[in-house]
């Protein structure tokens, strides 16, 4: 079954699956700065989420018969005022699954929500690089091989994986011991991502990665290829799909007149199976992940 069906037939299966799969804080006395509003509710509005103040993974497991220990981290889009908790969150979630990757479906602190006292950089961007440490401090109770674990993100989600993966992260004390684990991903896949954190400002040092955007994309194709270009010029393994006629916000496809945009999730898994990303360890030789290991 390709990636593209999978997606399709989790679009009917993601609101019932998300009801049944654990939530994990990722601070257990909730975010640095954010600690009084922990408890605050969130607010869901036609699966879209908000008023996000405790920063959440939603775990998805794949069958047991076929993980093979990848892990992904996903962050939705929805431009720092919500989460597209569905769509670009908890459906290619689960469709990876069905590769033997266990996901991780972020809930991160939105910058522009109304009132919102965050910033994006600070708060959000550390919000995915404590998932990631969160993840690999946890990798032994999932399965997961802690050199494999990636960071997926849409749009405004996408923003953050560069900040993350391709940009220094700043100097912080740790508060705890997975705070002392490494944040850096093994390898990135950004949706037409947004454009803050391009261009990135460590890129020699990024792991490999995949970007995919549509070419009307007043938003984001810049950044696509700039990061892009940036990451070919280090000589960072990179693989670009930009499509014509194809605005922002394609989501998976599914809705496409486009073949080619239905198809696009279909590069992303010949993507993750070229770079040995599904290859348990032991099994084959890896390729190189990039020039430091975590």
């Amino acid at each position: 079954m390709s990636l593209r069906v999978a997606f399709a037939l989790m679009l009917v299966a993601a609101p019932a699956a998300a009801q049944q799969a654990p939530v994990v804080a990722l601070w257990p006395n909730g975010a640095p700065g954010s600690e009084a509003r922990r408890t605050d509710a969130e607010t869901v509005k036609d699966s879209y989420v908000s008023n996000v103040h405790n920063p959440t993974l939603t775990i998805h497991r794949p069958a047991p018969s076929h993980a093979n220990g990848a892990a992904m981290i996903v962050a939705p889009g929805g431009g720092h005022w919500m989460l597209v908790w569905i769509n670009e969150g908890e459906v290619p979630a689960k469709a990876l699954n069905r590769y033997g990757v266990t996901t991780f479906v972020l809930k991160y602190r939105l910058a522009r929500d109304p009132g919102s006292s965050y910033d994006i950089e600070r708060d959000a961007a550390a919000d995915l690089r404590r998932a990631v440490r969160w993840v690999r401090a946890h990798a032994s109770d999932y399965a997961i091989d802690p050199a494999r674990i990636g960071v997926m993100g849409f749009s405004a989600g996408g923003e953050l994986v560069s900040l993350v993966a391709d940009n220094p992260a700043p100097a912080q004390t740790p508060t705890d011991s997975v705070d002392r684990v490494s944040a850096r991903p093994n390898f990135q896949v950004l949706v037409y991502p947004g454009p803050l954190g391009t261009p990135a400002k460590a890129v020699a040092n990024a792991p490999p990665a995949f970007l995919v955007a549509g070419s009307l994309d007043q938003c984001c194709a810049t950044s696509a290829m700039a990061l892009y270009s940036q990451l070919r010029a280090a000589g960072v393994s990179a693989e670009l799909h930009l499509y014509a006629d194809t605005d922002h916000a394609f989501n998976l496809g599914t809705r496409s007149e486009r073949i080619s945009i239905q198809h696009w999730p279909d590069r992303l898994a010949d993507w993750l199976a070229d770079g040995g990303w599904l290859i348990p360890r032991g099994s084959a030789k890896m390729l190189p992940v990039s020039r430091k290991e975590p």
